[in-house]
């Protein structure tokens, strides 16, 4: 399929032809603005005038701010459109401008699919913690005040890249992004997952940029306006365009520029690079406690592929993290001409790859069209799946068990579980933590090669223990806890998780769902009390799998299903209810 990728900027109109079964650029290209919004139709005649000479299949349209409805790439609608004027007023800069180049496009070419990529769409999976404001609940509820995040496309494009460089899961890896150019944010992708960025409600939140000011003491703008005399608009226009490395230096917003004044003997060049490398790096250090570790770090952008000075200054002095990097590698990578897009620029005994990826939006949005034109995302939506509900429970290596029961005791079995192979067992045991205790917590078999421990959130608070969402058997890096059994006590470093939402299915169940291993789903609960739609279901399949949705108690509770508590998987008393699949998206390479 040829596909032209749009960006319509608040100055600029950038496009790309795309081949997307060869991932060939075909066409590039930049068009600065010189008229009001209304000139947008004008210049996508002449874009499309040059590119007449390919038949082109679909359109993909970047769009910055997609507020919390759209969590992947959409065909654009009625319905699309009204959401991209609602969330304008989070984005006015950006938004406004990319609405108008979809209209003029729709009116050129109204015969072909258009489709909407948001920035803010592999954000949507940041956890509560990570997205909300200390602010009043009621005024950030009403107002939509919490962090969005920005750069998506790019950090999930430079995530996959490096997955597939190193030739491994996403799933297995957690991964910083650093996407670094006169826009500039981080990301931390745990698991194939955004859980934490720098960006926030806007693209002012974060790292020091270009012209923009990052994180700043909101008391400051409260000074501006008291003491400086300025208004809104001026504070506004200060933050975006005159803050930043530009504000700093005093010279200009161009990092090149800047590295020269520097080396020159400028002291306000000097101190817009300290600044700025001082705040990646105090990023990189949170993201890495917040995942509970790092496997890699990304560099994109301008900058992060181009500077092998700035490249050094960040990274520099993260040797407690097992960062350490190639000084030789770092100085060859010239990514603009070189056959791969990926340089790795790593020590050899660096126990962190560090990896310079050259981003390719354009690409990822063009990819994101062609799966939604060519249905590669529709699902079976037409078959049920039988829903269970998980409580609390332990898998235990045999160590661990003896350990707690005595050498040479056995599991001893209390009634099969629905998936082949699998049963709850008499023995219990007790999880303790730091705030509180739950009894009686029921051992599941037979033994597993690792301890895990998956509990609910409302466990965790009881608990008072902060348990990271995984997948089942991702427990590197998670919470400790203290499990008490009649002979014994065992302190797990890690092991206790909350268990991501998932469906087990028999090969022949992904293939007439039309999903694959790893494959994220929507589900929607139908039949039941309350009818909702959990996003982010993780399939896993398996020939020794019997087709089942498992969510935990507070999953079950918010869909008003009404299960056996006291059981370990239930199936819901509310017999018709049933999952049915709506979408899905290709998590993992």
């Amino acid at each position: 399929m040829n596909i032209l990728v749009i960006n319509c900027g608040s100055s600029t109109i950038k496009y790309k032809l795309i081949e997307s079964e060869s991932e060939t650029c075909l066409i590039t290209g930049t068009v600065e603005l010189k008229g009001e919004l209304s000139d947008f139709r004008k210049e996508l005649s002449n874009i499309l005038d040059g590119v007449k000479k390919y038949a082109i299949d679909a359109v993909g349209h970047r769009v910055v701010h997609g507020g919390d409805q759209y969590n992947d790439a959409v065909m654009i609608d009625g319905h699309v459109i009204a959401a991209i004027e609602r969330w304008s007023p989070y984005a006015p800069l950006h938004n406004p401008n990319n609405l108008a180049g979809i209209q003029a496009a729709q009116s050129i070419l109204p015969d072909i699919p258009h489709v909407a990529a948001f920035d803010t769409a592999f954000h949507s999976t940041l956890p509560r913690r990570a997205k909300t404001y200390a602010i009043d609940h009621s005024l950030a509820e009403t107002h939509h005040l919490k962090r969005f995040g920005f750069h998506g496309t790019s950090h999930q494009y430079v995530s996959e890249k490096a997955a597939e460089f190193l030739e491994t899961s996403l799933a297995n890896l957690r991964i910083i992004t650093l996407h670094l150019g006169n826009g500039a944010s981080a990301c931390a992708v745990e698991f194939g997952h955004s859980t934490e960025t720098s960006m926030g409600l806007t693209p002012l939140e974060g790292l020091v940029m270009g012209t923009r000011s990052g994180d700043i003491d909101p008391g400051i703008l409260i000074f501006l306006a008291r003491e400086v005399g300025m208004s809104i608009e001026e504070i506004d226009d200060f933050l975006n365009n005159n803050s930043g490395l530009k504000g700093i230096s005093g010279l200009s917003n161009d990092m090149r520029a800047i590295e020269k004044a520097a080396s020159e003997g400028n002291d306000q060049a000097r101190i817009a690079i300290a600044v700025f490398t001082h705040r990646i790096r105090k990023y990189i250090g949170a993201y890495a406690a917040v995942m509970g570790g790092v496997d890699v770090i990304v560099l994109t952008g301008g900058i992060g592929e181009n500077s092998s000075s700035m490249r050094l200054r960040i990274l520099q002095r993260l040797e407690f993290l097992g960062v350490v990097l190639d000084q030789d590698k770092n100085a060859d990578v010239n990514l603009e001409d070189s056959d791969s897009s990926v340089s790795d620029i790593s020590a050899t005994n660096s126990r962190v790859k560090i990896l310079v990826v050259k981003t390719n939006e354009g690409l990822k949005i063009a990819q994101q069209t062609e799966a939604l034109v060519k249905g590669k995302d529709n699902v079976d939506d037409t078959r049920r799946i039988p829903i269970a509900v998980s409580a609390r429970h332990v898998h235990l290596t045999q160590e661990t068990f003896e350990t707690l029961f005595g050498n040479n005791a056995e599991l001893v079995p209390y009634r099969e579980l629905s998936q082949p192979g699998q049963f709850a067992c008499d023995q219990t045991v007790n999880l303790i933590g730091p705030k509180g205790r739950i009894d009686h917590v029921r051992i599941l078999g037979p033994f597993r090669s690792k301890n895990q421990v998956e509990i609910s959130r409302t466990d965790e608070f009881a608990l008072g223990v902060d348990a990271p969402v995984r997948d089942s058997g991702q427990t590197h890096g998670s919470a400790p806890i203290t499990l008490e059994g009649p002979e014994g006590t065992v302190h797990l470093k890690e092991g206790l998780i909350c268990a991501r939402r998932h469906i087990h299915m028999h090969p022949e169940d992904a293939r007439q769902f039309n999903v694959k291993n790893n494959d994220e789903v929507e589900v929607a609960i139908k039949g039941g009390a309350r009818e909702l739609i959990f996003g982010d279901v993780l399939i896993r399949v398996s020939p020794s799998y019997k087709l089942e949705m498992h969510i935990d108690t507070d999953e079950a509770n918010s869909a008003e299903l009404d299960g056996q508590c006291d059981a370990v998987l239930v199936y819901s008393k509310v017999e018709c209810a049933c999952g049915v699949l709506q979408r899905k998206r290709s998590r993992l390479i």
